[in-house]
């Protein structure tokens, strides 16, 4: 047995020698190779990650310091090597797990670090970080943060230099998807970034022509971390990495212990989605569940907020018969019935018999064979309204004792985990749905994609993390009166907090600011979500107030917000369905119906959104691929990609009815000359 012993470290000794290297003086202790990324660290504790793709070029040309700690206001970069451990994991999420300790020391401080990196079998091209840190030293230290996955990648001069995918929110409501060149930046704060924005995916995702870089958190509620992305000009290259920030003077006593989020980082080639794609598949892994899709949330819908506030029911209820006509399923009540937000019954002002009024003009709805849903902007309360008249303490109080404000509606926030705000949701939710008999839900609203920590509470952050939990509470109260309701969540202009996904059945694009902005948030919500129903919103949103076919191709379900037979007057005619407009309106919607392109399957890794051109999506569906194209305009060949190189093809333009002809798989190139898109649907011949 000793004998068998002393054998093993030999080869263990072995091996270990034989797998480190020098670079620049320093040797490599540990390489990891999960799938195309390597992952290497030094005797400093730094490391560095490569690609062995085919085609890719340098990401990194030395070790980075990715893991440090920022203490008295100095950035530790550099631990001295101790030991490191190698184990196999099981349970449902079954790979390997290695244990890297170092140590910091000087005259004052005496840090040290335990880095655990881990491989998830089912996950290939992804090691997660998670690092701990012990104050050796016998005095107090001052914590500032720390950051995860710090990398600059070097950019390979492809113009631009880089194209990013960042998950979080503002009030620019800004693209999540844009080019970066030197001078760039961008915090993508999680929490608050002001009175009503905050929250958002906890990814950034950065790409080059040849390969995508994707780091991230892994935690399975919102934390209040920063995904800061930046570009270098001298040598060019952008910076990504995770950090949490302390609070000014935060002691770090003696013995005690900081440990960061499961952090990762991840490569991929193209764009952003297969990235993304995989980060909601190991976080479905790990225990966060997606409402199933639901039928009737595929359904084309005409909203009543071209009336907006001032709407009669009058002019409600005289337009159901063109939304009928025009092939549309569900209409939707807006903005304007309620006597305040926080006290959702019917504003008498507005409705003498008060409540009855909205359940017969639900009654119209169905009877019309349309589905009803209602607006409604959860979690906001206005002054005096009856919730708060009732339940003062309901507010979210911040650290200063001032409530948080919502600054859109006028409205105090509610704080998502007290018993009153969930007992007033409920009682709000069965006032829609079973009182008045409303079919869905439009939860509507930027406020509601992230709250501040609640100073009422014993743990401030438990208003922040437990928000999820109130979404999922609402999307089951409304299935338990409405099996089938459809729960939409309506951020506007955000990026939606990927936690608050998992509990609705219809995403939308949520007051878009252009056309580009619907496509490439429905990409995104397809690589997150991909059999949810991405709703586009009001097509009046879209460029030119009648963009179809940005909707169309990219697999969203079709909405419109048009007024009938007279318009709006606060709407200076933009809203009004002309005889003009009726014939495209039609046309669209019947083509909508018959082809429900939204229930197909998005082939997000075909086209990369940043550098292919033009700009490319497809949709698979009954045995054929439905190409979409956009650009202002276009003279020249298109690759048709993911077509079978063994087969020939039909090519027709479908929004046209137009037979193009027939393409091999061999050589799928075909010249196109159009203006703003091209719809092209693929069948085997």
């Amino acid at each position: 047995m000793r004998y068998f012993s002393i054998r093993i470290i030999i080869i263990l000794a072995f091996v270990l020698l034989a797998s480190c290297r020098k670079e620049s003086g320093n040797s490599v202790i540990l390489q990891i190779e999960n799938g195309a990324l390597m992952y290497e660290v030094d005797t400093y504790l730094k490391t560095k990650i490569s690609s062995n793709l085919p085609q890719t070029k340098t990401l990194v040309s030395s070790f980075q310091p990715s893991e440090n700690i920022e203490i008295n206001g100095k950035t530790i970069e550099q631990f001295k090597h101790q030991e490191t451990n190698e184990t196999t994991i099981g349970g449902d999420l079954p790979g390997r797990q290695w244990v890297v300790q170092g140590i910091y020391k000087n005259e004052e401080i005496d840090i040290q670090k335990t880095v655990r990196l881990t491989t998830y079998d089912s996950f290939p091209d992804l090691v997660s970080t998670q690092v701990t840190y012990i104050n050796m030293s016998s005095n107090n230290i001052i914590i500032d943060n720390w950051s995860n996955n710090n990398y600059i990648i070097e950019s390979q001069n492809d113009e631009p230099a880089f194209w990013a995918f960042q998950g979080s929110s503002s009030s620019s409501r800004s693209d999540w998807v844009k080019p970066l060149e030197a001078g760039y930046y961008q915090k993508n704060y999680m929490g608050m970034n002001d009175s009503d924005y905050g929250g958002g995916i906890p990814v950034t995702s950065v790409w080059r022509k040849d390969v995508n870089v994707t780091v991230g958190h892994l935690a399975l509620v919102p934390k209040l971390v920063s995904l800061p992305t930046e570009v270098f000009s001298n040598p060019l290259g952008a910076k990504i990495g995770v950090q949490e920030d302390f609070d000014d003077h935060t002691i770090w006593k003696p013995k005690d212990t900081i440990q960061t989020l499961e952090t990762f980082v991840s490569l991929s080639t193209g764009d952003y989605f297969v990235s993304l794609a995989r980060y909601s598949e190991l976080m479905q892994a790990k225990g966060i569940t997606i409402a199933e899709p639901e039928e009737a949330s595929f359904e084309p819908i005409w909203c009543a907020w071209g009336y907006e506030r001032d709407f009669t029911l009058n002019e409600v209820i005289g337009t159901l018969p063109k939304v009928k006509e025009l092939g549309i399923k569900w209409a939707v009540l807006d903005d304007g019935f309620q006597i305040a937000e926080g006290d959702w019954n019917a504003n008498p002002k507005k409705f003498p018999q008060g409540n009855l009024e909205i359940k017969r003009l639900v009654d119209k709805i169905h009877d019309s064979g349309l589905k009803a849903k209602i607006w409604w902007t959860p979690l906001a309360a206005d002054p005096g309204s009856k919730v708060l008249r009732e339940h003062p303490d309901s507010k979210i109080i911040q650290e200063d004792g001032a409530p948080q404000y919502i600054t859109w509606w006028n409205s105090y926030y509610l704080s998502p985990t007290k018993d009153a705000t969930i007992a007033h949701t409920k009682e709000t939710i069965h006032l829609f749905m079973e009182e008045w008999g409303f079919d869905g839900l439009k939860m509507d609203g930027q406020h509601m994609n992230a709250v501040a920590p609640d100073h009422t509470l014993e743990n401030p952050n438990n208003s922040v993390e437990g928000l999820p939990d109130f979404f999922q509470m609402i999307y089951e109260e409304a299935r338990s009166i409405k099996p089938h309701a459809v729960i939409e969540n309506c951020p506007c202009g955000t990026c939606m907090s990927f936690y608050n996904m998992a509990s609705m059945n219809q995403a939308v694009s949520s007051d878009p600011l252009s056309s580009w902005q619907i496509r490439h948030k429905g990409k995104t919500y397809k690589a997150l979500v991909p059999k949810t129903a991405y709703y586009g919103d009001h097509v009046e949103l879209s460029d030119g107030a009648d963009d179809f076919a940005t909707s169309f191709g990219i697999g969203a379900v079709l909405g419109t917000k048009f007024t009938w037979p007279k318009d709006n007057p606060n709407a200076s005619g933009k809203y009004l369905l002309t005889p003009e407009k009726e014939i495209i309106w039609k046309k669209w919607f019947d083509l909508y119906n018959n082809l429900m392109l939204s229930k197909g399957t998005y082939l997000g890794d075909l086209y990369d959104i940043g550098y292919d051109k033009p700009e490319g999506h497809v949709i698979q569906k009954d045995g054929a691929l439905f190409y979409a194209f956009y650009t202002d305009r276009w003279d020249g060949d298109i690759q048709l990609k993911g077509l079978d190189r063994n087969k020939t093809y039909h090519i027709k333009d479908y929004y046209h009815n137009e037979t193009l002809g027939e393409i091999s798989g061999a050589n799928p190139v075909y010249n196109a000359s159009f203006e703003d898109f091209l719809l092209l649907e693929v069948s085997p011949k």
